[in-house]
């Protein structure tokens, strides 16, 4: 009979949680754990990543989709700090996340034993470090209690990653009574009825009202509560940056998303509203255009902030009406607010929704491939439950603008995308979307963005699973391009790529590879994409002359140009 050791009972504690899936990269540090997996295959999957910043973006784009932590497996010291991207990403995004770290061994701590480093100051905790709490466990005994705490505390308040430390002896040491605890659930927040009927007397004053949700903790429940708030009140409903499937995009009431490169028009309405309903979203830089949009810590708009979190109450802005609560709880407060049976803006809510329309019109623009009808194309054929993920830079432009989610209104999540502004996030988090839940995964990506984490797709090969990427060639940094033509022009540097043959790369990989050179192709590639059982990649190589002069770029650059004008 096998001895249990503690590396075993670990894994008995993430199955205990329901956790079906882990990724990681391994490490002799935690070779206990590694054990413990293989004695419990049939039950709980160990991912192997190519590298740790990989591991640690699948184990984010978990805790995005299924609301309960995402689990990743490092070893010390360059495993820590590999993975330390998915961590903040995990952090900024409000993502609940439990990252383990094999460690030294307890008899050569404190000697700077090789790869040890120390945890609690490189991770935080604070408001300006990466995770929500930083703990050693040192008892193997006490193992079952610190990790029930970390995924308590992952999704608790606002959600976000815990980093569990794992001394190496620790892990091997016999356990004697410790067993697993049972399964932990999120607590639920429920909003002060008093503040309830604050908001409804602000909502009978105002003439401009505004609705802008995102950020973590949401439901299909949830989203489809917000919804029923939204039609019994007829307000209009704009998401967050990179939170586009909160509210269906397809809804007569929707406005749009407010983020980078937001519809000028939205932006106009947003500074136009005279009362700011803001629900799950932290309010962050790119959410406010800068602190301009809502002007901090004091905006001209009447705002009243929703957060799972009081600490992030006040914390920026000062709102007029501040409420804590889950969203679950908070939207189905809200949808029991009865609404007067006349609405005084219901000409503002056309007006904002008019707006949103309009910015799905494409420009005419050069080349041999037109990005609006491969989105379009896109739209016709993924399935409504398709998960869409993409990385940092330009390129993702195309789908936030023209791609529209039904999302968790329908019952699933279907948008993996950094708030963080994480480059390499969008090929691993396509790849965990699919292995994970067997749904669609379609991952748009830049040259340089792929180049970050495209080694993952030796993952998705290894573990059955695949995803769909379209990878837009321009042989640069196109967003540091952009910005180094508007602030150095003519003087570039270090933004130009010298680039593989992608097609042949994702082939080498086991993917399979072609390249697209005319639009018209895209509909049967993509097609031919959804019927294969292995992972495609797309390549699009576009002209970059045309995307920095008067192409993508020029359209972002012509509007920080005329507002840095202004």
């Amino acid at each position: 009979m096998t001895t249990k050791i503690a590396g075993h009972l670990l894994v008995e504690c993430l199955l205990a949680q329901g956790v079906t899936h882990a990724f990681g990269v391994p490490g002799e540090s935690y070779l206990a754990v590694l054990d413990g997996f293989h004695l419990h295959q049939d039950k709980i999957q160990f991912v192997t990543c190519r590298q740790e910043g990989g591991a640690a973006f699948m184990a984010e784009a978990q805790g995005k989709l299924t609301g309960r932590p995402g689990i990743c497996f490092v070893t010390r010291g360059p495993g820590a700090t590999n993975a330390s991207i998915g961590v903040h990403t995990a952090f900024q995004d409000s993502t609940p996340m439990v990252l383990f770290v094999g460690d030294v061994a307890s008899d050569t701590r404190d000697r700077e034993a090789f790869q040890e480093m120390d945890y609690t100051h490189f991770f935080g905790p604070s408001t300006k470090g990466m995770a929500k709490r930083v703990e050693r466990i040192d008892d193997a005994e006490r193992l079952p209690e610190y990790v029930a705490r970390a995924f308590a505390t992952a999704m608790n308040g606002r959600p976000g990653p815990v980093v569990l430390v794992l001394p190496e002896d620790m892990l091997t040491t016999p356990i004697q009574t410790a067993a697993a605890l049972p399964r932990v659930e999120p607590v639920q927040g429920w909003s002060d009825p008093g503040a309830l009927r604050e908001l409804r007397a602000m909502l009978l004053s105002a003439r401009q009202p505004l609705v802008i949700c995102g950020g973590g903790g949401w439901t299909p429940q949830s989203a489809q509560a917000l919804q029923r708030f939204a039609e019994n009140w007829q307000l209009p409903v704009a998401n967050a940056f990179r939170f586009q499937d909160t509210f269906d995009n397809h809804h007569s009431l929707y406005a749009g998303d407010v983020g980078i490169g937001i519809n000028p028009a939205l932006a106009q309405c947003v500074k136009d509203a005279d009362l700011i309903l803001a629900i799950g979203p932290r309010l962050g830089e790119m959410t406010t255009g800068g602190y301009t949009l809502l002007q901090a810590p004091r905006p001209l708009q009447k705002l009243v902030h929703i957060h799972s979190c009081p600490e992030e109450l006040n914390r920026v802005y000062q709102a007029d009406l501040a409420i804590s609560a889950t969203m679950n709880a908070a939207a189905r407060s809200l949808e029991v607010l009865t609404a007067p049976p006349k609405l005084p803006w219901t000409a503002w809510t056309e007006r904002v929704h008019q707006a949103y329309l309009g910015n799905l019109q494409p420009q005419q623009l050069p080349g041999a491939v037109d990005m609006p009808s491969i989105v379009a194309t896109l739209q016709k054929h993924l399935p409504v439950d398709a998960v869409l993920s993409n990385g940092a830079g330009n390129f993702a432009s195309w789908i936030h603008r023209f791609f529209q989610h039904h999302g968790w209104v329908k019952g699933h999540k279907t948008q993996l995308a950094p708030t963080a502004g994480a480059m390499g996030y969008g090929v691993p988090a396509g790849i965990a979307a699919n292995l994970l839940t067997g749904r669609v995964a379609f991952t748009i990506a830049g040259d340089g963005d792929f180049l970050m984490n495209g080694q993952e797709l030796a993952t998705a090969v290894q573990h059955g699973g695949k995803s769909i990427i379209l990878l837009l060639n321009n042989g640069m940094f196109g967003t540091i391009r952009m910005h180094q033509e508007r602030e150095y022009p003519n003087h570039v540097t270090g933004s130009s790529l010298h680039n593989p043959d992608f097609v042949a790369l994702a082939q080498a990989y086991g993917y399979w590879g072609v390249r697209l050179e005319k639009t018209a192709q895209f509909e049967d590639l993509l097609l031919a994409a959804l019927g294969r059982s292995q992972g495609t990649l797309i390549e699009v190589m576009l002209d970059p002359e045309v995307i920095t002069t008067r192409g993508t770029l020029s359209a972002l650059t012509q509007a920080a140009l005329a507002k840095r004008a202004a």
